[in-house]
């Protein structure tokens, strides 16, 4: 055999070996099936059947002088969500899924605010995050805390001394928008309530809202589009775990357990949905200052009856 079909009998064997090679990576990656795809897809729901609680996750009905609704929720955010194994597992060393960017601050009492315009904002039934599955450790998981961050709703209101020419108009059972930042501390530059938007391009403290009302009053061809912010004077945050695992005074993270314990053993090929389902049953609370049971707005001033609280009502982790 002459050198130069050595050369090509060497160049033949060399293609067919790495042909070999690459048919053998070929069939272990087709027998490792979509193990390292499956994800866990999270969705919110908002129940305003499930049990009205206090922050240690006991039944509460309204405080005297109060009124609540149950409001209708447009979206929501929540800037944390975390696994915990126990009862005893400390607020941050469980496994850690998500957690919103975050900013420096200088206000309200931290160093770091919530930067809202990196917050995912879904809602109800809407698949608003997704984490492979391959990377949560494996282990048993009894309980998720979630942070939330921002909600979106509509509410019921009375709207009273409309000024329309030489008369005073009083308009009952009116539907407005209410944007709500229960985040621990908020950092905004605008944000949509419903229709207006809003310049902030300041942090915000826990509680901070603005609320979107449009008046019509067709028989004295009158219109009207308002924006009235606001401050809560507080938010429930509910935490079963507060003897074992507290969470920090001002902060929203609310602790939910799962229906069934979720097991999680890295070997799993299907996607997993966890439904956060979060109790809104009269969720918006206010000082009723003429016990009618409305939330009262006077035109030309500032909301009359003062909000109190906003906070969701409970959590229950359920998969589907």
């Amino acid at each position: 055999m002459n050198y130069l079909s050595q050369n090509k009998l060497i160049i033949l064997l060399f293609l067919v070996k790495i042909g070999v090679f690459s048919s053998c990576q070929t069939k272990v990656e087709e027998t490792n099936p979509s193990e390292s795809r499956a994800k866990i897809r999270f969705e919110f729901d908002f129940d305003p059947n499930q049990q009205r609680l206090n922050n240690l996750a006991q039944p509460i009905g309204i405080a005297a002088g109060n009124a609540a609704q149950t409001p209708t929720f447009n979206s929501m955010s929540v800037h944390y969500i975390e696994f915990a194994p126990s009862a005893f597992t400390q607020l941050g060393e469980g496994e850690i899924l998500y957690k919103n960017e975050e900013v420096n601050s200088s206000k309200n009492g931290f160093n770091t605010a919530i930067d809202f315009s990196k917050a995912i904002v879904s809602p109800k039934g809407t698949v608003f995050l997704e984490v492979p599955i391959k990377d949560i450790a494996a282990g048993k998981y009894e309980w998720i805390r979630a942070s939330v961050a921002y909600q979106n709703l509509s509410i019921k209101y009375d709207l009273n001394n409309i000024q329309v020419g030489s008369e005073n108009i009083n308009l009952p059972n009116q539907e407005g928008t209410i944007a709500g930042f229960i985040g621990y501390n908020t950092r905004i530059e605008d944000f949509t309530v419903k229709n207006k938007t809003i310049s902030v391009n300041d942090d915000k403290k826990q509680g901070f809202w603005a609320f979107e009302t449009t008046i019509s009053i067709p028989q004295y061809n009158y219109t009207a589009n308002e924006v009235t912010t606001g401050q809560s004077a507080g938010t429930t945050v509910v935490n079963p775990l507060a003897a074992t695992s507290p969470v920090p005074a001002g902060s929203c993270v609310i602790t939910g357990s799962f229906s069934t314990p979720l097991t999680i053993t890295g070997k799993e090929t299907e996607d997993i949905t966890v439904v956060l389902s979060f109790s809104i049953q009269d969720s918006f609370e206010w000082k009723d200052t003429n016990s009618n049971g409305k939330w009262d707005i006077n035109v030309g001033s500032q909301v009359t009856e003062q909000v109190i609280d906003m906070g969701l009502r409970g959590l229950e982790v359920k998969i589907k």
